[in-house]
């Protein structure tokens, strides 16, 4: 009976156990599923909060919060099974579960440890959601404030754009009235360009009317004077050769119009030089720029003075010459009388002729024309050079003209006949320039062959050359008495020459380093100007071979020249001007 009894209870305990088991098993899955569902709901909520952090933070831009833990406290799940037992009173399962969890439970205990997760703390989980409430609740007041100034700016913006728009209309209706009020006044200026352009053909013609009486008053007055001087020789002439036999008729020439050299003119020098009296000798240094004329907008590449009057030519690179009135009474203006064109490329040199009445000219087109004032045209064109010619220059005469070319040769044409009578060949590189000596036959030219010579132009035989430049030669230019040379080369160096002594320079000055251009005497002789490529005009003593310098071009001085008294320089450059010089 005993053991029919003990074995009921032990089967009573079994079957109680089991239900504690199954109990137990309930309730760690009622767990496990509440810290599941936990576990969700906390994800959910930081998927929420990391959503809506970003947006939060773009608009109002604070900092992220710092994400706040819960510090966990882990518990053994013995001690808190021990303990719930404990406070229940169930000591009998206690000590069946001490026997099983020291048993074969503790086994199987780190195969299902793994499947459970700490439960947080209820109060301070509470606290974190309530903290991170907050949070939002301030970060949603800023981003309704920022909404609120949003709006505001909004409000702003579009009252500006209205001010602007009626701004905008206003200025767009001025503007159609200022377009109106310019096409009525292109209207109304347009009625008066026939009007200005008829009192501007008007003024022309009146110049140059002035400018042809004035020419032929001077002819007038020539004529007569030359009438007056042969009837007087005519008269010696035959008071003296009364008992004498006629004299021999001259040769014929080769061509019926040809003329031929006054035989007055054998030795140079100027036999008007001692009636000038130059009482009036200014130094060097005491020229200064008196005025400036805009003569021509591309670089001027020569100038030449009227023989009596301050009437100044130019010749240019835009292919044409004009002739500018100088004032004589201390007005510092010029005035343009004559221009006129007709060379198909730059023009290079210019020279009048010795009565005053015509105008040669020379150009890259390698034509020699000559310019009759009184015509208002070009009288003859000389044909003869292969390459551009570079200048030229009148007999004292009047009746030759002597041109240079880049073609190595130098000619002389007799305007009579209208034909080249004479082509000095002897230099080896082009001839840059040429001129008469005052009143002879002697005819002068330099070479870029770095060599000057002397030609008897009724020859054409080379009497003398001069050898002592190291570059280039540019110009040469004689004394008015004609007994001193003077030459500029293209490093700066100006060499002047007893034309007796060819031998060596008797004198040197260095305008270097840059190109001397041109070199021109004074009337007396006793000054010499040089027009430099570094814009300056250089005036030199010829005895003391001091020198100034004359600062007023922008760009290089091409030419230079004295007036008829020698106290004023006149130069021009590739600027386009003419400076004046007192």
């Amino acid at each position: 009976m005993a053991t029919g009894k003990q074995e009921a209870q032990r089967q009573t305990r079994e079957k109680m156990s089991a239900r504690r088991k199954e109990r137990a098993e309930e309730e760690n899955k009622e767990v496990f599923s509440e810290e599941e569902e936990r576990s969700i709901e906390e994800e959910d909520l930081e998927e929420a909060t990391t959503e809506a952090a970003p947006s939060t933070a773009s608009r109002s831009k604070p900092g992220p919060p710092e994400r706040q833990s819960v510090a966990e406290i882990p518990e053994t799940v013995d001690d808190f099974l021990r303990n719930f037992l404990r406070r229940a009173g169930l000591s009998r399962t206690l000590n069946r579960f001490e026997a099983e969890w020291y048993g074969s439970a503790q086994r199987l205990l780190p195969a299902a440890a793994t499947c459970f997760s700490f439960v947080p703390d209820a109060l301070t989980h509470g606290q974190l959601l309530r903290s991170e409430l907050e949070t939002v609740r301030r970060d949603t007041d800023l981003l309704r404030q920022e909404v609120l100034a949003a709006g505001e700016a909004l409000v702003r913006t579009q009252r500006e754009r209205d001010f602007h728009r009626l701004q905008y209309r206003r200025v767009a209706g001025d503007k159609n009235r200022l377009i109106e009020d310019f096409k009525e006044l292109k209207k109304h200026l347009e009625s008066y360009e026939p009007a200005l352009r008829q009192l501007e053909d008007k003024y022309q013609a009146a110049l140059r009317h002035k400018m042809l009486i004035g020419l032929k008053k001077d002819r007038v007055l020539n004529t007569t004077e030359e009438k007056s001087r042969t009837a007087t020789e005519k008269s010696m002439r035959k008071s003296d050769s009364a008992d004498k036999s006629p004299a021999k008729s001259p040769v014929s020439s080769r061509h019926p119009k040809d003329t031929e050299f006054p035989a007055a003119c054998s030795r140079p020098g100027n036999p008007h030089l001692a009636q000038v009296g130059f009482e009036k000798c200014k130094s060097p240094g005491s020229f200064s720029l008196s005025y400036s004329i805009r003569a021509h907008t591309l670089p001027i590449s020569c100038i030449d003075l009227h023989p009596r009057k301050l009437i100044l030519a130019t010749a240019s690179d835009d292919r044409s010459w004009r002739l500018w009135a100088l004032q004589a009474n201390g007005e510092k203006v010029g005035e343009m009388v004559l221009t006129g064109e007709g060379h198909s490329d730059w023009l290079s040199g210019c020279s009048f002729h010795p009565d005053g009445t015509k105008l040669a000219t020379t150009s890259g087109d390698s034509m020699v024309r000559l310019w009759d004032f009184s015509r208002g045209r070009c009288v003859l064109t000389l044909p003869g050079h292969s390459h551009p010619t570079w200048g030229c220059s009148f007999h004292s005469c009047g009746h030759f003209l002597a041109s240079c070319s880049a073609d190595r040769t130098a000619k002389l044409w007799d305007l009579n006949s209208q034909r080249c009578r004479l082509t000095l060949r002897r230099h080896t590189a082009s001839v840059n320039s040429v001129c008469f000596l005052p009143s002879s036959n002697l005819l002068l030219t330099c070479s870029a062959d770095k060599s000057l010579a002397v030609w008897d132009a009724r020859l054409g035989v080379c009497g003398s050359t001069f050898r002592r430049h190291q570059h280039p030669c540019n110009h040469a230019t004689s004394s008015p008495a004609g007994n001193v040379l003077a030459s500029c080369d293209s490093r700066g160096v100006v060499n002047m020459w007893d034309i007796r002594k060819p031998a060596a320079p008797m004198a040197t000055v260095d305008a270097g380093p840059s190109a001397a251009n041109q070199v021109a005497f004074s009337p007396s002789g006793k000054m010499l100007a040089v027009a430099s490529g570094d814009s300056l005009v250089r005036v030199v003593e010829v005895g003391s071979r001091a020198a100034s310098s004359l600062s007023g071009h922008r760009d290089g001085v091409q030419s230079v020249t004295f007036d008829h008294t020698g106290e004023t320089v006149m130069s021009a450059g590739s600027d386009g001007l003419i400076n004046i010089w007192a």
